[in-house]
């Protein structure tokens, strides 16, 4: 198992694991598998850690075994595309890299998500069921990337901000909206004008 760095703090993550077995890494490709397919044709949220052993043709304890819940597996789904969108952020070309004006990287920032979002919303709302949104590492950065741009335009009180401008881009905001007829587009030119709003006013105003 390969270290990550941490990329809020650039350090290394907690030490690597014993190398998997063979077994173990089948039995996991499965259930990444199984569970994959059940978040993208039923609501995420009634999918239970038996739907997915069964799904997998593997017993429960060996579910259990890697992963506590549904959410964990979710999230373990979810963290390669979250992490690609990461990097991007801290050293990817801008608008959505370092470089460009703060109301120009949120508003690229939106656009990604909602990429993200359009591609994965059935993960990411696995993630988020009972408020686990909050206690996501990817939360975390995309609350500490939002703050930063806030800081840069002047905005006085950066942290009232910070949940407002994220909670738009939540899966079941997204999937509300896909479902009322909006076209990731729409969303998108929404959120981009609310950026330039909010974070160019900002800079006139100082």
């Amino acid at each position: 198992m390969v270290t990550r760095p941490e990329l809020l703090s650039g350090q290394p993550a907690a030490s690597a694991a014993v190398p998997e077995r063979a077994d173990a890494a089948r039995n996991r490709t499965r259930v990444l598998a199984a569970a994959a397919d059940l978040f993208a044709t039923r609501d995420p949220r009634t999918v239970t850690m038996d739907d997915i052993a069964k799904a997998a043709g593997v017993g429960r304890a060996t579910v259990y075994r890697r992963y506590p819940d549904t959410w964990s597996i979710a999230v373990a789904l979810l963290d390669e595309h979250e992490r690609t969108l990461q990097e991007r952020l801290l050293r990817g070309d801008p608008p959505l890299g370092p470089g460009a004006p703060s109301a120009i990287r949120l508003a690229a920032f939106y656009a990604a998500m909602i990429e993200l979002l359009e591609a994965h919303a059935d993960l990411v709302l696995g993630t988020e069921t009972s408020g686990a949104r909050f206690a996501t590492g990817a939360y975390g950065f995309w609350s500490a990337h939002v703050r930063s741009l806030l800081v840069d335009a002047g905005i006085a009180d950066p942290d009232g901000l910070v949940d407002t401008l994220l909670a738009p881009v939540s899966a079941e905001v997204y999937i509300h909206q896909r479902a009322r007829g909006l076209t990731s587009a729409q969303i998108t030119d929404a959120l981009s004008r609310v950026a330039h709003r909010v974070l160019s006013n900002a800079a006139s105003a100082g």
